[in-house]
């Protein structure tokens, strides 16, 4: 099993800035691909971005490409979204999410474990 906390969320107005966190624990052995995700209310689930063990392979939704920032610390367990120009738009719950798989898991099926979330919500 593996559990995962996100952290970092909060309330912040257009046009700013947050970085939100999520460190893993229990068998972070089986972490090889992190993504994030975010649901708003009425909304589907829908992928945010993701990225493979060594870094080396990272996406994002076209939604957030140029604006949100992938990483990840292996040494801490902890995988990093970085998020600047936010909009009211991406006023969402955001899920960190892990898979031993190989990418790219754009699907939220494509991942066996999830994080409770942490709330972001961008004012205009």
């Amino acid at each position: 099993q593996v559990q995962l906390v996100e952290s970092g969320g909060g309330l912040v107005q257009a046009g700013g800035s947050l970085r939100l966190s999520c460190t893993a624990s229990g068998r972070t052995a089986s972490t090889y691909t992190m993504g994030w995700f975010r649901q708003a209310p009425g909304k589907e689930r829908e992928f945010v971005a993701t990225i493979n063990w060594t870094g080396g392979r990272i996406y994002y939704a076209d939604s957030v490409n140029g604006r949100f920032t992938i990483s990840r610390d292996n040494a801490k367990k902890t995988v990093y979204l970085q998020m600047n120009s936010l909009k009211p738009e991406d006023t969402a719950m955001y899920y960190c999410a892990t898979d031993n798989s190989v990418g790219p898991l754009t699907k939220p099926s494509d991942y066996d474990y999830w994080g409770q979330g942490t709330q972001v919500t961008v004012s205009s």
